[in-house]
């Protein structure tokens, strides 16, 4: 194998404040609506990716967290095919051609990609794992854009979150009205340097895998939810521009309530699917309520909670506010031993702030 052909490339999961949920097209992986995220540090949630390539290997082969998977995945090949017709020539330093472009179908791949935080339970490790891939092998193959946002349409096709996590801050997917779903890709609201302050705390409720898959939840709520078309057709677009709005002006009253609200309304339409799905149990439910009785308790929206098609949360607050949000909930949820809040400092900074107190 050629050293010079290998990539490594990291990527963060998202976390969306108006969620999509129901796909307008199964083959082209585009959503019934548009949706728009946080992304999220890469010090604790990320996707880690290597890919290597050699014209010695026949066949093409994926490792995730250190498992070798079935690399003959729909959505894999599609992504797969897209990069490599998007390839360029490959030069070294000097600038003499390592791999001509239309050498690259010689070339087998090896994928090995690992995720830091729990698989299929809720926290967009598909996201993560997509965009990592699509970045390293665009990477890999010298891929140029025909038009701007291109990748994050080729990673949509892998995992449908996965366009908005190759961008930083807050970033919307938008629908697409296209036929071939090319416009159906990412669009960034706001960079990551927008709004610092804004922090997100990440509730471990479960790391085990959920009963429901996203793919099979979603087919069988567009089936089934009446409350899903209604949402789609009459509460996405205006929320989403509220909450675009919000972030933009840095109004966390307004960004706070709307993202509890969506997160409560994409949960109803689960119950509302037939059969009913449950994602949330009774421990994130109470999280709920914590949640609402700090902000009850300050008068005003201090933190807001969401939680995708899983039972953790995650709670978006203020830098001083998150500290006294932590603090709340250890009350409930003691610690159990190190690395039961996984961040140090901030550890440590609750510790001060309630002896202080």
């Amino acid at each position: 194998m050629n050293a010079s052909l290998v990539e490594t490339v990291s990527a963060p999961t998202n976390i969306a404040v108006i969620k999509y949920w129901g796909k307008a097209s199964v083959a082209l992986n585009t959503p019934i609506n548009s949706s728009v995220s946080v992304t999220l540090s890469q010090d604790d949630l990320k996707a880690v990716t290597t890919v290597a390539a050699s014209s010695d290997w026949a066949e093409d082969r994926l490792w995730l967290n250190g498992e070798e998977q079935d690399i003959s995945n729909k959505r894999l090949q599609t992504c797969l095919r897209a990069l490599r017709r998007l390839a360029r020539d490959r030069l070294d330093g000097d600038g003499n051609v390592v791999v001509r472009k239309e050498d690259w179908e010689n070339y087998g791949v090896r994928i090995a990609s690992a995720n830091s935080f729990p698989t299929a339970a809720g926290l967009a490790s598909s996201a993560a794992g997509y965009a990592a891939l699509v970045a390293a092998l665009g990477q890999l193959f010298c891929v140029e854009e025909e038009y701007p946002g291109q990748l994050s349409a080729i990673a949509r096709q892998g995992s449908g979150s996965a366009c908005r996590s190759l961008y930083g801050g807050f970033v919307e997917w938008s629908m697409g009205t296209k036929s071939d779903g090319s416009d159906s890709h990412a669009l960034v609201v706001a960079d990551a340097d927008h709004w610092p302050e804004l922090k997100a705390l990440i509730c471990v409720v479960s790391s085990a895998k959920k009963d429901t898959s996203s793919t099979a939840g979603m087919s069988t709520s567009v089936e089934t939810s009446l409350l899903l078309s209604y949402r789609a057709a009459a509460v996405v677009e205006p929320r989403l521009e509220k909450i675009k709005e919000a972030y933009r002006a840095r109004d966390f009253q307004s960004f706070g309530e709307i993202t509890m609200q969506d997160s409560n309304q994409f949960h109803a339409t689960c119950l509302d699917t037939y059969p009913p799905i449950f994602y949330m149990n009774d421990v994130s439910k109470s999280i709920i309520k914590i949640v609402h009785a700090f902000n009850s308790y300050h008068k005003a929206v201090k933190a807001a909670y969401t939680f995708d098609a899983g039972p953790n949360a995650v709670i978006y607050a203020l830098d001083d506010d998150l500290i006294d949000m932590l603090a709340c909930l250890l009350i409930f949820y003691p610690t159990t031993g190190a690395g039961y809040v996984s961040d140090g400092e901030t550890m440590k900074k609750v510790r001060a702030s309630s002896r202080a107190s």
